[in-house]
């Protein structure tokens, strides 16, 4: 049990312009992101709706191995931002390496299955899709599995940049990556008519380019935390044993996520084209009004990671009430301006008209909805996980997903008729349910009983 601190530090771990140097960067690659995922979709919308049909089904399953990623990076993140406060920079090296081993054992074994068993799987979650749909999808699903080892090592260098509270260098990355997937989509989708093989082989491309352009940076003896000689490190099972427990709940939560959405995406599958168009370009519409929210997530991570590594919890306490806070004022403009954005959006990315409409009145509810209870069920849980509470947040996210979100989805649409509204419904239950409970877990202070090393 961690000893907790009688003595409220005079000064601040973090200064207001430390937190603006760590999270701005964050929340602008996160932003960008997710804004040029939107311009993909438009682009990919042009084509036509099994298109845009085939690029929504198979990211649902993209988006799970990158999650899972995501999560195990996490795991490293906490460790090595731990060891940072806790000055002990050798094993922060350390945790790096493990990090890099172990995401590039994964990575390349679950890229290899998703080669092999591509048809099987597709047919397994989708079902009986128009032929038109499982074609396009045979054909990205095909080359973004190739990527999933590059989009990996990606998570896993940025993640050891933001521990030491470089994010930066990530952001400089990612900014210049997506405009090489943004540029490359152009030439390949209208230059030469690829279409959905075209999408895929730029972010293929541009994935490639951001693991090698981290991984040549991590070398740079001038960071803190560096890695240099890959090919000679070697398993130490103790620390990937601990950046796996807390990496597989976190894991399991965004899988279970994932899952879930795939459910949802099954009973959205039977409402015929229209929907299944509206409902992918409503939720990049969502994601792209709560990235910036996730960005200041990430950034608490480590925040709190060097706090409890500097023995220092009042402190982890504060920035937890800080950043959700801080949260709640970026998620309002975040909802206003995307509600502003939908219906051009959706006339620039060439949406059928029933299309265009449902989608619309969707991203109305979520501008209402959301600023109401997102934030405190989101981004206290960053923090609560870089103190090692990574169990509880998995045990109620896979409950509050499936008995509320997926459960009553379904319900609603397939029993009750309400259509894709039901979808959301379902989500805004799920966001109320997980925000009282998180709340109630972050004042008991329970989660400063956890260990991270």
């Amino acid at each position: 049990m961690r000893k907790k601190s009688m003595d409220v530090p005079i000064t601040h771990m973090f200064s207001n312009m430390d937190l603006r140097k760590l999270l701005i960067p964050l929340i602008i690659e996160q932003v960008l992101n997710s804004l040029m995922g939107t311009a993909d979709t438009m682009m990919v919308s042009n084509v036509g709706s099994a298109a845009i049909s085939a690029v929504s089904l198979v990211d649902s399953i993209n988006v799970l191995v990158m999650q899972a990623f995501v999560a195990l990076s996490a795991g490293g993140t906490i460790v090595c931002s731990y060891y940072v406060g806790h000055k002990n920079l050798e094993k922060a090296r350390d945790g790096a390496r493990q990090l890099l081993f172990v995401v590039t054992f994964i990575s390349v074994t679950l890229a290899i299955l998703c080669l092999i068993f591509r048809y099987p799987l597709l047919r397994l979650i989708f079902g009986r899709v128009e032929d038109a749909v499982m074609e396009a999808s045979q054909i990205y699903f095909f080359i973004t599995a190739l990527s999933f080892p590059f989009i990996a090592l990606y998570d896993a260098g940025a993640s050891v940049f933001r521990a030491q509270g470089n994010t930066r260098g990530p952001m400089t990355v990612s900014v210049i990556s997506n405009i090489m997937n943004i540029g490359g989509n152009a030439l390949l989708i209208w230059g030469f008519n690829m279409g959905v093989a075209g999408a895929a082989i730029s972010t293929l491309v541009s994935r490639i380019f951001c693991a090698i352009v981290v991984l040549w940076q991590l070398r740079n003896k001038k960071n803190p935390i560096y890695v240099r000689d890959y090919l000679k490190i070697r398993p130490d099972g103790g620390v990937i044993r601990r950046i796996l427990a807390l990496g597989i709940p976190s894991g399991i939560e965004n899988g279970m996520f994932q899952f879930g959405k795939l459910a949802i995406q099954s009973t959205v599958s039977t409402m015929g084209t229209a929907a299944i168009a509206a409902q992918a370009m409503t939720n990049i519409l969502e994601n792209l009004n709560g990235i910036a929210g996730i960005g200041i997530g990430i950034g608490l991570m480590t925040i709190v990671g060097q706090c409890l590594g500097a023995g220092r919890e009042d402190e982890a306490v504060y920035y937890i009430k800080k950043l959700t806070l801080i949260g709640e004022v970026v998620i309002i403009a975040s909802c206003l301006l995307v509600f502003v954005l939908a219906r051009p959006i959706t006339i620039i990315g060439g949406m059928e008209a029933q299309s265009a409409d449902l989608c619309v009145s969707m991203v109305t509810w979520i501008t209402i909805v959301k600023p109401i209870i997102w934030s405190q069920a989101f981004i206290p849980a960053y923090g609560m996980r870089a103190a090692g509470d990574v169990k509880f947040s998995m045990i109620l996210s896979c409950i509050s997903m499936w008995a509320f979100r997926v459960t009553l989805c379904t319900f609603l649409c397939r029993c009750m008729g309400v259509g894709p509204i039901g979808v959301w419904i379902g989500m805004f239950t799920d966001w109320t349910v997980r925000g009282f409970v998180f709340l109630w877990r972050f004042h008991s202070r329970r989660w400063l009983l956890k260990k991270v090393v």
